[in-house]
């Protein structure tokens, strides 16, 4: 195998993408063109400076819908790669969650862990939580974009439209959806704020669509420590099955925050000024990945960011590049909110006075870690021993095994990006 010189690409992006469509039965509505929003509006900032903090009940709520969420995504795709935004679909969701009412509002609370909080509070905290999450340092590129795209001539109500565009900074156009530019129009968008690497989220407009809420995030990191092309080799990678396969697999010396416990090891590899960082859970050899996941618990995550601790190491990393994409209306209905997807019991009395159920919410991802930077998924699982085992010695982490990673920024808590890794491509 030895050593292989490595072209460097240069591009470590992650771009996540999730689409809402409301399907909508008029039922004789009297559609007044005035209260539907005008084409592309720019976007509007409640107040202009950055938060110096934001409210920690949205965190933990997202926290905990994140690992929720990506253990329902798991039981989809248990035998191969998962990369999903939690982040983004909490956004999107939350963006939605402006037009419910009664018991689809109730529901989307309760599944996105939103008890205790006012719908104008968690309208505040998310657009302190934009502010403070985009360009987080030098080292880091990162772009949160919104937009909400409404089917010409159905009567929105002006007080969601409005929400969208002060709170969400949702960028908000009125399409003909009749017209065959409409579907073009939508991708274009989410390809220009993904930077090219997602180009379709919408493959046609059905007669009964009304509306799309779209959010899409963008990352681009160096690392802090760039690995050294020169080191990467192919190494062995055990599959699932225990195959081996050939993989370029980077390598480096250094200091870490490091952790370790009788079931697994992890270690924070930073970007820029260490503010984000990607996090590498290794299940050990008498464990494994699927295992793992299942300890994955908002709870066990909060523990386990606290007891990181700085000591020398070296670590063996896998390139890889991957994308996903994933239907969320079978994990959401399971986690608790299925009536906004049903037409006879769904409420979006805040969105229209059409009569609206969801109906896709559709999810895709674009990863890719390389020498200059890494873009990686964590997810979180229940039950893991989390006492610290005895690290005296300068730790060795070969990653040569199916693996859990996640992108979070450090200083507001938030997980960006969570993934299970069973095959490097």
């Amino acid at each position: 195998m030895g050593h292989r010189k490595l072209r460097r690409t240069g591009v470590v992006t992650i771009g996540s993408f999730l689409l809402l469509g409301l399907m909508g039965c008029l039922h004789g509505t009297n559609v007044n063109s005035a209260t539907a929003p005008q084409p592309t509006q720019p976007p509007q900032q409640v107040a202009m400076q950055k938060p110096s903090a934001v409210d920690p009940k949205l965190v933990t709520a997202n926290t905990k819908f994140g690992f929720k969420l990506f253990s329902e995504v798991l039981k989809q795709d248990d035998k191969k790669n998962v990369f999903v935004s939690p982040s983004s679909v909490a956004i999107a969701l939350a963006m939605t969650y402006n037009g419910a009412s009664g018991a689809t509002q109730q529901q989307m609370a309760k599944t996105l862990e939103l008890q205790g909080m006012s719908l104008s509070q968690l309208n505040r905290a998310n657009a302190d939580l934009k502010k403070m999450l985009e360009s987080p340092d030098s080292g880091v590129q990162l772009t949160i974009a919104n937009s909400l795209w409404a089917r010409q001539g159905t009567p929105f109500k002006p007080a969601f439209i409005q929400r969208n565009r002060d709170f969400y900074g949702a960028q908000i156009t009125e399409l003909d959806f009749a017209a065959p530019e409409s579907t073009a129009t939508i991708n274009n968008w989410v390809k220009e704020y993904t930077r090219g690497k997602i180009s379709q989220i919408v493959d046609g407009l059905k007669p009964d669509d009304v509306m799309f809420l779209v959010n899409a995030i963008y990352f681009k990191g160096n690392w802090t420590k760039a690995f050294d092309p020169s080191e990467t080799a192919n190494k062995p990678f055990y599959l699932s099955n225990g195959r081996p396969k050939s993989h370029p697999t980077m390598a480096q010396t250094g200091s870490y925050k490091y952790y370790e416990t009788n079931q697994f090891q992890a270690v924070s590899l930073p970007y820029g000024n260490e503010r984000v960082s990607m996090y590498l859970f290794l299940p050990k050899k008498t464990s494994n990945l699927s295992r793992f996941t299942k300890t994955l618990t908002a709870e066990n995550w909060q523990q386990w960011m606290g007891r990181f601790r700085t000591q020398p190491g070296s670590v063996q990393v896998p390139r890889f590049k991957l994308e996903y994409d994933v239907a969320l209306k079978k994990a959401l209905s399971t986690l608790g909110m299925s009536i906004a997807f049903d037409a006879n019991k769904a409420t979006f009395d805040e969105l229209s006075s059409a009569s609206t159920k969801i109906d896709q919410v559709k999810h895709k991802t674009f990863v890719e870690v390389n020498e200059e930077g890494t873009e990686a998924a964590a997810a979180t699982s229940i039950g893991i021993v989390t006492t610290s085992m005895p690290t005296s010695q300068p730790f060795q982490m070969n990653v040569d095994r199916p693996f859990f990673c996640a992108i979070r920024d450090n200083k507001t808590g938030t997980v960006l990006f969570m993934g299970a890794i069973v095959d490097p491509k």
